[in-house]
């Protein structure tokens, strides 16, 4: 996917937009009783490995606590933004960095491009979800589970485990992203960590010897499930969500994975942010990274995305599974992260685009 650059101004947003966030947050885009309100006027430049789509009400609503902040968006694949990054250290032209998995900062973190600097408000944030040097933190966090067409599968049979994905009956009928797929890349990793690695080469292999397609994101995939196209998609748990809510095509259902005794558990990632060392606006970029892990924006992840919000005392959505309800994998993100370009290797070795 190439990147687009566009600048978010509140300005610019029209009414319905307003209406819609004001309706999915009940009516009020009030910000925590200790944000910060300063009278400022900056622009800031958000690289972000999430759509705009996900990140338009977050910036509507931060704008509504400070609309002197004018703010350019552009949009990309983890890897590609993080690479700019990287490539610009020396002139950073970026203020703030958004990732839809936490193996991407955690790498990011290494080239020493990211600020030193606790984002106030992580405190409230679990250990596991943030680094002790403070140059990132969690945003939200999302499951990895099978979704299943029900007009294709029924839930008797719908697979239990991602390993039931290379039975033969499957053949031609189950879709993943492709390698450069973030939340792709960290499951390979940390089921590297969780069974092994000879046994997650051997489970690509088959995959791919399954006639499985690999194809674009998690939009495209949660789409042509619903639509039909395949009876099963490998996603997170938010995607599903959220195409069970279309108007049309939303005969969905999902299984959280892996849970019988013995078997690795339901894979939890997190979305990230950190704030660039050296970016032309850190003011602005601290008060966005404060901001998006406040309750205001939390809610709004969680009624909204369907996500599962990062801050503990946040609820999530109605209908939407809660995390204490499966069992998680029994993996370290933080420790994984040095196993991306070996999963890489391994997907790319299987034959997966």
């Amino acid at each position: 996917m190439s990147t687009s650059t566009h600048g978010l101004h509140i300005r610019v947003f029209s009414l319905l937009m307003m209406l819609f966030l004001l309706n999915a947050c009940g009516g009020s885009l009030v910000s925590n009783s200790t944000q910060e309100v300063t009278p400022i006027t900056s622009n800031l430049v958000i690289y972000s490995g999430r759509t705009e789509s996900f990140m338009v009400p977050i910036i509507v609503a931060f704008n509504d606590v400070y609309p002197d902040i004018s703010i350019q968006l552009k949009s990309g694949k983890n890897s590609e933004l993080a690479a700019a990054i990287i490539e610009e250290r020396a002139n950073p032209q970026a203020d703030i960095f958004i990732s839809t998995d936490m193996l991407t900062h955690i790498n990011l973190s290494n080239y020493d491009v990211l600020a030193p600097a606790p984002i106030r408000g992580s405190d409230s944030i679990p250990d596991e979800f943030k680094p002790v040097n403070g140059t990132w933190t969690s945003v939200t966090a999302r499951a990895r589970v099978i979704m299943y067409n029900t007009d294709l599968v029924s839930a008797a049979d719908a697979p239990r485990s991602m390993f039931d994905l290379t039975d033969p009956k499957w053949r031609g009928k189950v879709i993943f992203a492709n390698s450069s797929n973030g939340p792709f890349q960290a499951q390979v990793a940390a089921m590297m960590t969780l069974v092994g690695r000879e046994r997650t080469a051997e489970w690509l292999r088959d995959l791919v010897r399954n006639d499985t397609t690999f194809f674009g994101g998690a939009s495209d995939l949660r789409k042509a499930v619903g639509a039909g196209e395949f009876a099963i998609g490998v996603l997170n748990h938010y995607n599903f969500e959220l195409q069970k809510r279309e108007a049309t095509d939303n005969r969905v259902a999902a299984i959280y994975p892996d849970q019988a005794e013995g078997e690795m558990g339901v894979l939890v990632n997190t979305t990230t942010i950190g704030q660039i060392r050296g970016g032309p606006n850190p003011t602005a970029a601290r008060l966005f990274a404060e901001f998006i892990i406040s309750e205001t924006a939390q809610q709004i992840y969680a009624d909204t995305n369907y996500e599962y919000p990062i801050l503990p005392t946040i609820s999530v959505a109605s209908g939407i599974l809660p995390p204490n309800q499966f069992r998680r994998a029994d993996v370290n993100m933080q420790a994984v992260a040095d196993d991306v370009a070996a999963a890489i290797e391994l997907m790319q070795e299987a034959g997966i685009p």
